[in-house]
């Protein structure tokens, strides 16, 4: 199955994915209100809208173009450290997605692959920090796992989101060590991260979408 076939397939998942973020912006922001700035729904759902109007005013680019717009709006518009995090993993991915009008496992695998290499080097974090990786990298290892086993790609979409809404629970067993969480040391202990949760939002919301299109 592809991800989409036309262009506004894609501005319609793009549409998804802020829909999801704005509904959870009070939920995130309270989640980083515990170990971080409290800004952190806030400044996504600020983010996600004008990522929003930017490609909805792009209707004939190609998914590359799309997600580089995507990348570019968010660092541009959001604040703290998310915005340069998830502007990096989306230019990176639309680098794997250029030209491209429909995606197919192994594309979305490389552009995964290229989001998650562009968070590491912009946030010199890896695995087991208390960040964002601890659901993507879980992710990623889920949806190649199901990818070599030959499983239709919403079925390894579905196992990448499972796989990260578990690294969000690992989050609530370890000490951050990465970013202002980690001012806090042992009383991080018990609470979510943030980005993490906003990295599963997003990656069930691309699941969701692509079931519903099958």
């Amino acid at each position: 199955m592809e991800v989409t076939r036309l262009n506004n397939r894609a501005i319609d998942l793009i549409g998804a994915v802020a829909d999801a973020i704005v509904e959870n912006k009070e939920f995130l922001t309270s989640l980083d209100a515990a170990i971080g700035d409290a800004d952190h729904g806030i400044n996504m759902a600020r983010g996600v809208e004008a990522v929003r109007a930017k490609v909805t005013a792009a209707p004939g680019a190609d998914i590359g173009a799309l997600l580089k717009t995507t990348g570019m709006t968010l660092i541009s518009t959001v604040g703290g450290a998310s915005g340069p995090l998830y502007g990096t993993a989306f230019m990176r991915a639309a680098g794997a997605a250029q030209g491209k009008t429909e995606l197919d496992g192994e594309t979305v695998k490389q552009m995964l692959a290229a989001a998650i290499q562009g968070i590491k080097d912009r946030g010199k974090a890896a695995r087991g920090e208390k960040t964002m990786l601890d659901a993507l990298e879980p992710a990623f290892d889920a949806f190649v796992e199901s990818l070599e086993a030959q499983k239709p790609l919403v079925d390894c979409l579905e196992a990448a989101t499972e796989a990260a809404r578990q690294g969000v629970a690992f989050t609530k067993t370890i000490i951050a060590t990465k970013g202002r969480a980690s001012y806090l040391g042992e009383r991080s202990l018990g609470h979510q991260d943030p980005g993490a949760t906003s990295s599963t939002i997003l990656l069930a919301t691309i699941t969701d979408f692509c079931r519903k299109a099958q």
